[in-house]
């Protein structure tokens, strides 16, 4: 199993055990402190409380190393990490399992060094960037996402 955390992103008590336990679930290929939805589309998402969810957001997360490797892991050609979580989740998706949210994880959000550290500019040619990498592979996968 991998625990995967957002540099951002503070454990402030025990994480890995109900993670770890959601993944033991039948059919859970993710398991997320938090998650998004599309309305109908992948062209927009919103924050979600699952508990099913279309895409994991990686400020953290857990599945399975064996589902990672099955389906190429993160894809490299994602240089900035905004929406590289969601393709991920895709992936896995994509190979009949669900994400899932875990509600109440003890953690904490920080600054995200890696968001702060460019320019309002470079965010947001950087994300546009992934954004359309996204859309190129997913976009037409409207199968993929929970009603």
């Amino acid at each position: 199993m991998v625990v995967l955390f957002d540099p951002g992103t503070e454990a402030t008590g025990d994480l890995a055990a109900p993670l770890l336990e959601m993944l033991e679930r039948p059919g859970v290929g993710i398991a997320t402190a938090s998650g998004v939805r599309g309305a109908g589309t992948v062209k927009h998402f919103h924050d979600h409380p699952g508990p099913e969810v279309d895409a994991a957001e990686g400020y953290c997360m857990a599945f399975r190393r064996s589902d990672a490797l099955a389906v190429g892991g993160f894809d490299e050609k994602f240089k900035f990490y905004r929406i590289a979580d969601f393709e991920f989740s895709f992936r896995i998706r994509s190979s009949g399992k669900s994400a899932m949210v875990v509600a109440g994880l003890p953690l904490r959000k920080h600054q995200h060094r890696l968001w702060e550290a460019e320019t309002n500019e470079d965010r947001e040619r950087l994300s546009k960037k992934n954004f359309y990498r996204f859309l190129d592979r997913w976009g037409k996968r409207t199968d993929l996402l929970v009603e």
